[in-house]
């Protein structure tokens, strides 16, 4: 018998039991498992955030069974995301940009299995650590200008700004530097300008720095910034006292000289204008080391046919380099005064060396053919085993002084007795060469060559700060030895002078060598020297036999053209490599230049001026000379970047009726990249009263005269 009464269940059968079921029925077979807790890991995409940044955070839920299912909750503070369902086993959550507090907080998950985890895992949680910051805005710190003389104003402007969507930031800044601090400024619409007072900031290359500060509604989410300006230049005032009172050495006009050489046409109708324009009032001719082989009558060179065979006469020199071409088309025409250099090497069967009757002769057929000589110099370089010399001791000092004594002084001043006679030197010669010449040779004048560079070795620094100062001191040199040798008031004549003995680069048409050139007419000047012919006027591109410039070409040195060439004026653009970018025949080189503007200084009879800079001296150089009752004074700024602030003291003068003032500088040399070749820039002051103050443009050279 069975019977059934709820959840009871009687059977009956031989005896009695009673079994009790569970509670809702059903016959359960198998017992349920124990659920497992999982581990939960919390991963941020990164520990540190700002409050504009979104969190992406990543959750894995993994148990030793079957992976969990279900889904996941974060929290933080009162942040709490929505469940998100896991998938294979974990589940990425993004907190919005500023959802979470600023500070350290912890990202809490929970995990609810759902009905197919259930049975398996137990609810669990995980966490993670994070640091929520502030948003630093960044600061642009810009200044007015970034070069400013101490007793100049200064703006600047300070820029504070969020990220993109972000409120702009609110609050104030602060500008310092060195021992100057400024009151704080509001910033409006993200920006401030503050003007720092004259005479605030230290004299040399400084920087600004400012620090934000946000107010209480930008420091919800914005920290304290700071930002650093570009570098500044603080530049100090140099005095150029000039004394009136001290006359010193008697100007020639003669400065301001060119070689020219028989490779080159002398009847080009551009030479006497272009040396018109460069206020050129002398050259030397025919021509280097070309001199010692050269014979005037003929019109040609002793030359080998083969290298190393002997030398014979008929090589070529241009047809149109005949003198009487050099005195009516050069001479005349131009009004240069002339030097010549007398062969020493050869004589006119290239045979033996120089002959002295040959340059006697020159004189007499100048003067017959109204061309005057006031300069003859023995040989050209014969103190260097370079130069071509047929004696039976070749580059030899007493050789040289013999022939000097003996053969061509006498017989050049039995033509013309006013014809001054030179002979070469070079101070530190090795062997020794102006011990054994001044005292044996017989000479009115000495002529000395300098170029301060090596081929390959230019170096833009040493030409513009230092080179005209080592010409100062080799003509030093030079005149102690004339003191030595009994004759300390000879005259000296620069007969060549450029930036590199051989192979020139760029750096021979640019702004550099023009600083180099200028500074050296002032350094001769101040020494008291007759004469000087810059290497070369026209005629001396640097190129090989294909065609190709030579010379240093390196990025190293500043410079617009791509060549090198001695010649300070532009051969047209025939030239080869150095017709490109030339401009036309004739065009003025940054060096031309330098002549042009010191002729307004090297006027005959005028007289120098002391001149003293106190400042900066490496970057300011000065020179002084009367001029027409007035002074004229030449101003250098050698800094390639900055103006260089100028206050100008006459000791006997507190006024001027007129101010001129004439430049050439780097800004307008730079307009030569696109073959523009301006002139100097002129600017009338007027009247002013003294000390006159000046701001000279970067690598410039400057000529101010004052009436």
């Amino acid at each position: 018998m069975t019977a059934r009464f709820g959840t009871f269940t009687l059977m009956v059968a031989s005896g009695l039991s009673l079994l009790l079921g569970g509670c809702g029925g059903g016959n359960n077979t198998t017992p349920p498992s124990n659920p497992t807790t999982p581990s939960v890991t919390v991963t941020p995409s990164a520990a540190s955030f700002t409050i504009a940044d979104s969190i992406s955070s990543t959750v894995k839920v993994s148990g030793s069974g079957a992976v969990p299912t279900g889904t996941v909750t974060l929290t933080s503070g009162t942040y709490s995301s929505s469940a998100t369902k896991l998938s294979a086993g974990s589940a990425t959550i993004q907190i919005a940009a500023g959802a979470l507090a600023v500070g350290s907080d912890t990202l809490s998950v929970s995990y609810a299995p759902d009905s197919a985890s259930s049975s398996s895992y137990n609810s669990a949680s995980g966490s993670a650590d994070i640091s929520v910051t502030k948003i630093t805005p960044s600061v642009t710190v810009t200044p007015a200008a970034t070069s400013v003389a101490p007793d100049q104003d200064l703006n600047v402007t300070v820029a504070v700004a969020g990220p993109s969507g972000q409120a702009v930031p609110t609050g104030s800044v602060v500008l310092s530097s060195g021992s100057y601090k400024s009151a704080a400024a509001a910033i409006s619409s993200g920006s401030a300008t503050i003007g720092i007072p004259a005479n605030t900031l230290a004299a040399g290359s400084v920087t600004v720095t400012a620090a934000f500060t946000p107010d209480s509604a930008g420091g919800a989410i914005y920290a304290g910034a700071s930002g650093t300006s570009p570098s500044i230049s603080v530049v100090v005032i140099s005095t150029i006292t000039v004394n009136q009172g001290i006359s010193g050495p008697k100007i020639s006009d003669k400065l301001l000289g060119m070689n020219l050489a028989d490779w080159y046409d002398p009847t080009d109708p551009a030479i006497v204008p272009a040396f018109q324009a460069a206020g050129i009032k002398a050259m030397r001719w025919p021509g280097g080391s070309w001199s010692d082989d050269y014979h005037w009558k003929t019109n040609s060179m002793c030359y080998s046919s083969t290298t190393g065979a002997p030398l014979q006469p008929g090589g070529w020199a241009h047809p149109n380099g005949i003198y009487l071409n050099i005195i009516n088309d050069l001479q005349i025409a131009g009004g240069l005064d002339v030097a010549l250099t007398a062969n020493y090497g050869t004589d006119s069967t290239c045979t033996k060396g120089g002959d002295p009757q040959e340059a006697a002769d020159w004189i007499t057929y100048a003067e017959a053919h109204g061309g005057i000589v006031s300069h003859i110099t023995v040989g050209n370089e014969i103190y260097g085993t370079w130069e071509t010399d047929l004696h039976s001791k070749p580059n030899d000092a007493a050789t040289y002084a013999a022939a000097a004594a003996n053969g061509f002084y006498p017989d050049i001043k039995a033509v013309d007795k006013n014809v001054l006679v030179g002979v070469v030197v070079n101070p530190g010669n090795v062997p020794d060469w102006d011990t054994t010449v001044l005292a044996n040779a017989k000479y009115d004048f000495v002529e000395y060559h300098f170029y301060p560079q090596a081929p390959g070795n230019e170096d833009d620094t040493y030409l513009t700060q230092e080179a005209a100062q080592e010409l100062t001191k080799q003509v030093e040199l030079l005149k102690g030895e004339l003191k030595t040798a009994g004759n300390p008031d000879t005259p000296i004549y620069v007969g060549e002078i450029g930036s590199v003995y051989t192979q020139p680069g760029k750096q021979s048409w640019s702004i550099t060598q023009s600083l180099y050139a200028g500074q050296a007419l002032g350094e001769m000047m101040n020494e008291g020297v007759s004469r000087l012919t810059w290497w070369i006027g026209f005629g001396d591109c640097d190129e090989d036999k294909t065609g190709k410039a030579l010379g240093n070409m390196s990025a190293s040195l500043y410079g617009w053209q791509t060549f090198g060439a001695y010649n300070v004026f532009s051969d047209g653009p025939t030239d080869g490599p150095c017709g490109v970018n030339s401009g036309p025949d004739g065009t003025m080189s940054p060096t031309a230049r330098a002549f042009q503007l010191f002729s307004n200084v090297a006027v005959d009879g005028e007289s120098v001026l002391p001149a003293t800079v106190a400042g900066d001296n490496t970057n300011v150089r000065a020179y002084a000379a009367t001029h027409s009752g007035g002074t004229a004074i030449v101003l250098f700024n050698l800094n390639r970047t900055a103006q260089q602030p100028v206050k100008i003291t006459l000791s006997g003068q507190s006024t001027s009726s007129g101010v001129t003032m004439i430049t050439y500088s780097k800004a307008i040399y730079d307009k030569s990249k696109n073959n523009v070749w301006d002139p100097p820039a002129t600017t009338d002051l007027g009247s002013q009263s003294l000390p006159l103050s000046l701001s000279l443009a970067p690598w410039s050279m400057n000529v101010v005269v004052i009436k």
